[in-house]
């Protein structure tokens, strides 16, 4: 798949008089995207939240893009269907890319259902700064947990096209991270993604 062509044609990247490895030297860290992708209720947004923090508590920059946040902005003209779910995760991936570009641990929390999507995603943001977490925990496990109550309303009919029960969920065939929530504490998942970060050398400092 390919980036999608502007339509206007008067435009030209404007360059940063800051390096990329100037950044890393200044902020100790390289700008990079873990793009966590799970069913509803994996764990996603949690664990995200949970890594943000340890990194901004150990003095790292870092924030997350939370798909529930993002729908009540920049993506709030968007619903469910696969052509808005396509688009959604092609904005946040242009959005992603700029953050990452700026040296952010950037930590994406989106079902992202569709493999094709999110490797125009990991096209946009480059190979060597996109690592794509895949929380395995299974669907069943999800739904018991059903902090939003949204399985229940899947299940009743009052939500359609719903990953897992009435759309579908393309699990990665190679993600970089795996982890699952159901078997594994909410500390130890945080303690194994700091240590692939410093192993990637993502954190220099």
């Amino acid at each position: 798949m390919t980036k999608q062509i502007p339509k206007a044609s008067n435009i030209v990247n404007h360059a940063s008089l800051v390096s990329a490895e100037l950044r890393q030297r200044k902020l100790g860290q390289s700008g990079c995207v873990l793009w966590f992708t799970g069913y509803s209720g994996s764990g996603k947004s949690t664990l995200a939240t949970a890594l943000e923090k340890a990194l901004i508590d150990d003095h790292h920059f870092a924030y997350v893009l939370d798909g529930d946040n993002v729908r009540h902005g920049l993506n709030r003209d968007l619903g469910f269907a696969a052509e808005d779910r396509t688009e959604n995760i092609r904005r946040i991936g242009e959005v992603a890319n700029l953050f990452a570009d700026a040296g952010v641990i950037t930590l994406t929390a989106f079902i992202s259902p569709y493999r094709a999507d999110r490797q125009l995603a990991r096209e946009v943001i480059g190979s060597d700064r996109f690592r794509e977490v895949y929380l395995t925990t299974p669907l069943e496990v999800c739904e018991e947990r059903d902090p939003k109550g949204l399985y229940k309303k899947a299940r009743a009919g009052e939500i359609g096209e719903f990953t897992g029960i009435s759309a579908p969920y393309e699990p990665p065939l190679n993600p970089d991270v795996i982890i699952d929530t159901s078997a594994n504490d909410l500390t130890s998942c945080v303690a194994q993604l700091l240590a692939q970060l410093r192993q990637d050398q993502v954190i220099t400092a």
